[in-house]
Formats: structure tokens, sequence, C-alpha cells
């Protein structure tokens, strides 16, 4: 009877044992996996207000992702299409423009904490204005995504065959912070092709080759 008890504890055990095995294999990642991977940025840029809430095309921002290789991160000039205009949120804009209606005067500029960064790297105070003496610099954006050297994709290819931006970076206009979606592994790709091959992008034939030199050469 007690070995019998002493077997069904060291059974019990080696199951739970398994069990939490499993669930922390789920987390393991293969190295260079940087799915989930999701760096604070120097500005909290959202991308579930711009292109979700606001509807504004990737390639509005992202210029060159079908003429060239990399989509590239845009530059300040290109925020400042908009935001030479827009200094803050909708709501806090439109409250200023309520109470600037009620008490019959001009509508204070209002600009946002985040907006404020951009603005100071381009050297211009609160009316806008280059700042005398202020250095113009980059934003230090931190890239998400990142292929190893190895690998050459070219985003004009992807984007000429309809490929969309989700297919690859996941529901970006849902994302407050850009986060890296996929795997982007060999296979995930090697997959992507196969399945484009076989039943067309977008309703439209494909021909994606699997072999090595189509990624790397």
């Amino acid at each position: 009877m007690q070995q019998r008890v002493i077997t069904i504890i060291l059974a019990t055990g080696l199951c739970y044992s398994l069990f939490t095995l499993a669930a922390g294999m789920a987390s393991w990642r293969l190295p260079d996996n940087e799915q989930g991977y999701s760096p604070v940025q120097p500005i909290d840029y959202s991308h579930r207000l711009h292109a979700c809430e606001l509807q504004i095309d990737c390639q509005f921002c992202h210029t060159a992702a079908n003429k060239s290789r990399h989509a590239g991160i845009p530059s300040s000039d290109v925020c400042m299409k908009c935001h030479k205009f827009v200094t803050a949120a909708f709501d806090v804009m439109q409250e200023e423009l309520n109470k600037a209606d009620i008490e019959k005067r001009q509508p204070k500029q209002i600009v946002s904490t985040e907006l404020r960064k951009l603005y100071d790297s381009l050297g211009l105070d609160d009316e806008l204005n280059p700042t005398a003496g202020a250095e113009v610099k980059s934003i230090p954006w931190v890239r998400v995504h990142k292929l190893p050297d190895y690998v050459y994709f070219d985003h004009r290819a992807h984007v000429a065959a309809g490929v969309t931006c989700q297919t690859c970076h996941g529901p970006v206009e849902s994302m407050e912070r850009v986060r890296q979606s996929e795997t982007l592994s060999m296979g995930w790709c090697v997959n992507c092709h196969r399945d484009a091959s076989e039943n067309g992008i977008d309703g439209r034939p494909a021909s994606a080759g699997t072999s090595c030199a189509v990624c790397h050469y």
C-alpha cells in the first residue's frame, strides 16, 4: 500500500514537472527571434492614431517602400507636413477652439509634450520659428525590424506584388507602440513564398521563389 502511494505521488510530481516544463518551453525563442520586441521610442508615436483613426496610408510616411529595398524611417520634414499646423491632440485643439469661439478671441497654439520633442529636434520655438543658435538634430528612432546581414529583402518587390504591410509587420494600425509581430525566420518567409506561389496574392497569380539564391546572394 505504501509503495502504491509513493508511486502515485511520484507520477503526479512527474506530470506536474512536465506540464511546467512545457509551459516554460512555449516562451523559448531560437537565436535572432525577436518576435514581440517593442522598444521604447524617443517620441511616443502612435500608429493606431495615425494609421487607424486618421487613415493615413503607410506610404505617406514610409515613402521609399515602393521604390527602394528599405521602407525607411520618415524624416522630421515628413512629420512637419502635418505638424506644422497640427500641434496637439485633436480633442485638446477642439476644446481650445470652442473656448476661443465662446470668448471671441484668437485660439491659443497648444503644443503637446511629445510634439515638443519633434520641434526641439528641429530647433523651433513655441511659435514654430527657428531658435537662434539651436542645433538641428535627427530623432534617434530605435529600429524594430532587422534581418541578418546575409539576408536580402527588397520592399519594392513585395509592394509591387501586392503584399500588404500587415503580412510581415502585423496589425500595425492597432499598435500604440510598434512591435515585431512575426518571427521573420527563414521558415516563416519560405512558407509565405510557397503560399503565394500556390494561392496567389490578393487574387493575382504570383511566382515567389524558394531557392537559396532568392534571399541569399
